[in-house]
């Protein structure tokens, strides 16, 4: 059922919600008052001393961000470490409604508009975490643009579909998107933490499953998988899967590895950048059972490699599992040579390959977002041969109507001549290649 009130600051998650979890509440929603650890008050202190004394409270400390300590004074008053490290507390208090945003940043003219009036809203969500990382004095801040909406977003360009890439015409079973004959999308839920302005899943994330209705429908999605034997790699996503609870992945991914012919599962996230807590010693040790296991990322801008991020993804590459990145590219917060190449050399030093450079969906209401197709040629020109080819990824173009992912690349190839392909490299130089 899909929210009525998104401006409702008041909402929790059900208590049916698959987004949240089985096992025991944190000490907020334990005791109903936020600075309170079984019972008792906890004082506030810098939050780098509590983390290195109370270790045993942890799966592992994490290394918080400059800032963090500020940020939680000024609008968590007496919050514990172990809350604000708590990622069922983070699910808890994300920010979903405009008297909680205005609260946290001065909101532009144009932000303060898209609530204005009678409109259909894409729901807004945002964790704690992830809205510490914006500078609330910079109304361009590339973070703040990827999560809290404008005016821009009721502007609705004729090119655009709420399924911009027809998923909905391969799904022969809901949650399933089969439009390769050897792989398979396993949707398993329409929940994220933290919602991207540009979305291409925006018509799922307005509704919510609960835990019966959504364990049944995993159950005949892999029965879908087991019965169609030439499918041997499934992706899980969604919504974001790693927001699901341990018991919930666990189930998902025991009887997708329990089908003979799957040989690979993957699974796609934004965890690690928006909700890296998420990341516990538990979650790492039901993942490690089901090698050969990836995970893909969707990280966006340099300014999400923190030392949470990395911490989160060091956990899981410790774990085993091989990381790959998928970025969207983005006007005003990534499409330019210098901020790309600084994300890419970023996530191969927190163990991540750069995977897939996504030209932006035409998603409703997400024109202000798009870039020319000749930006992101220009953008892989400055990557190739000035920076290893590690940290290369594929820029695509997801096709419109189900066509599928169509690499674009510069154009290397400057003519065929009797003598061989005449080429030219990242240096705008000319070079001759025998035909053989």
């Amino acid at each position: 059922m899909g929210d009525q009130n998104l401006t409702n600051d008041t909402e929790k998650p059900p208590s049916g919600s698959l987004a949240w979890v089985d096992s025991e509440e944190p000490p907020s929603l334990k005791t109903g008052t936020l600075g309170n650890t079984g019972g008792r008050a906890v004082s506030f202190l810098p939050f780098e001393f509590i983390i290195e004394n109370r270790k045993k409270s942890f799966h592992r400390a994490f290394s918080l961000h400059p800032g963090t300590d500020k940020f939680v004074r000024d609008f968590f008053p007496g919050t514990a470490p172990e809350e604000w490290t708590n990622w069922k507390w983070q699910l808890a208090n994300r920010i979903k409604g405009y008297t909680e945003l205005d609260r946290f940043l001065k909101l532009t003219e144009a932000e303060r508009r898209y609530f204005k009036g009678d409109l259909e809203y894409q729901p807004l969500s945002i964790t704690p975490y992830y809205l510490s990382l914006i500078n609330p004095a910079l109304p361009e801040d590339p973070i703040r643009k990827m999560v809290v909406p404008t005016i821009d977003e009721t502007v609705v360009a004729g090119n655009e579909s709420i399924d911009p890439l027809g998923e909905d015409e391969d799904s022969p079973v809901p949650g399933i998107i089969h439009r390769y004959a050897d792989r398979v999308l396993f949707l398993v839920t329409n929940f994220c933490s933290t919602f991207c302005r540009y979305c291409t899943r925006t018509r799922l994330v307005v509704c919510r499953e609960d835990s019966l209705k959504a364990r049944e429908r995993w159950q005949r999605c892999i029965d879908y998988i087991a019965r169609h034997r030439k499918i041997r790699d499934v992706l899980v996503s969604g919504g974001d899967p790693l927001t699901l609870s341990d018991n919930a992945v666990n189930w998902l991914l025991s009887g997708l590895r329990a089908i003979p012919h799957v040989e690979i599962i993957r699974i796609g996230t934004k965890v690690p950048a928006v909700l890296p807590f998420r990341i516990t010693a538990s979650l790492k040790n039901i993942l490690r059972k089901y090698h050969p296991l990836y995970i893909n990322i969707h990280f966006s801008h340099p300014g999400e490699l923190t030392g949470e991020a990395k911490t989160a993804c060091t956990m899981l590459a410790d774990a085993g599992i091989p990381l790959g990145s998928q970025t969207v590219l983005l006007a005003g917060v990534n499409d330019d040579v210098a901020t790309m190449t600084a994300l890419m050399h970023g996530l191969l030093q927190v163990r991540v390959k750069p995977y897939y450079l996504y030209q932006c969906d035409l998603v409703p209401g997400t024109g202000h977002f798009r870039t020319p197709v000749s930006r992101g040629l220009e953008i892989m020109r400055g990557l190739r041969g000035h920076t290893s080819g590690l940290a290369v990824p594929t820029y695509v173009i997801d096709a419109p109507h189900g066509g599928g992912k169509i690499p674009m690349l510069p154009e290397y190839v400057c003519a065929e001549t009797e003598n061989g392909y005449h080429f030219r490299n990242y240096m705008g130089r000319e070079i001759v290649y025998p035909h053989k």
